[in-house]
């Protein structure tokens, strides 16, 4: 099968595509044909996650039919629909384990199940069990209009938030105020502590998401309100380590966590696709949550997709189709 492989330098991540064996189902695992598989800004990193290690297959998200199932795969059977995060998922053919195995909704194309797999993924992991987001309560999402950005948006909305977004498209900010975003701040280094406390009445709001990193976590932490919860998710911006204001920590009782899966057992990211399906993918399945697709490449294209990621051009999700 055609497969591509990325490589990482000190600056840059590269792409060749390879010819390599169809993979065989391990007990627990399933093989489908990828008829679609989203790009994720964090794979292409330069550094992160390559770094020093010889080429990989790569993708970490696809939607495709089952082909074959390992041992102990009661829940799927050859020709079902499948979504979910995968291995080597810019190839012909995917590996998922049957913990991230979900079940494509029939209506749904084979794009958007793609784009709603990892992206939704975080921004559930970040709204529901980790920052506890209630209705009525306010969101804050620092670099909305990227994948997770926009999903954390939507998801927001469904619980009933008060969602405020950051971006530095006024363009891009307009198409978010039509998913249901509640104020814009056209923004990009930093700069809306102001407009997010004249938002709340000085309260400040109660989640934060921050996408761009560590730029704008200092004023991340002063929008929080009293038992704000901060989620770092991202770093766009190239910017690991910030200041970190320890009386606002104590004094406001603030909730500071990281959400990645890097260390997370096979067992943890189960548990969080299960909730997904239960809490957000009827909103997907049945239209009223629509997964944000920007542009569809080719599959023999996936480098012209990850140069158009790269330019920061793009709202929601990048998707390639086989």
């Amino acid at each position: 099968m055609k497969s591509w492989f990325i490589s990482s330098g000190k600056d840059a991540t590269s792409l060749d595509l390879r010819e390599v064996p169809v993979p065989e189902p391990k007990a627990g695992e399933l093989i489908a044909r990828v008829k679609a598989a989203g790009l994720n800004r964090g794979e292409f990193i330069a550094g992160h996650g390559v770094s020093g290690s010889a080429p990989k297959a790569c993708g970490i998200e696809a939607a495709g039919e089952v082909v074959k199932v390992g041992e102990g795969v009661k829940s799927f059977q050859p020709g079902d629909r499948v979504m979910g995060r995968a291995f080597h998922a810019f190839s012909e053919f995917a590996t998922f384990r049957i913990g991230d195995a979900m079940h494509a909704p029939a209506k749904l194309s084979w794009e958007a199940a793609a784009g709603a797999s990892i992206a939704y993924l975080t921004a559930y992991d970040m709204l529901w069990p980790g920052g506890e987001l209630k209705k009525d309560e306010w969101l804050l999402v620092a670099g909305a209009s990227a994948g997770v950005g926009v999903a954390s948006v939507q998801l927001g909305k469904l619980i009933g938030a008060q969602v405020i977004g950051t971006s530095g498209s006024p363009e891009k900010l307009r198409k978010l105020a039509a998913l249901g975003l509640d104020l814009g701040l056209q923004n990009r280094n930093g700069g809306f502590e102001k407009a997010v406390m004249d938002a709340t009445g000085g309260k400040g709001v109660n989640v934060v998401v921050n996408n761009v990193g560590g730029s704008v976590f200092a004023e991340c932490i002063r929008a929080l309100a009293y038992k704000g919860r901060l989620a770092t998710v991202g770093y766009v911006d190239r910017v690991v380590t910030a200041e970190l204001d320890i009386l606002a920590l104590h004094t406001k009782r603030l909730r500071l966590y990281g959400v990645s899966n890097k260390m997370r057992s096979a067992a943890e990211t189960a548990e969080g696709v299960r909730g997904f399906e239960r809490d957000v993918l009827p909103a997907i399945a049945s239209g009223h949550v629509r997964p944000v697709i920007d542009k569809v490449f080719p599959f023999a294209e996936l480098p012209q997709a990850k140069a158009y990621m790269e330019s920061n051009a793009h709202l929601g999700k990048i998707v390639i189709r086989a």
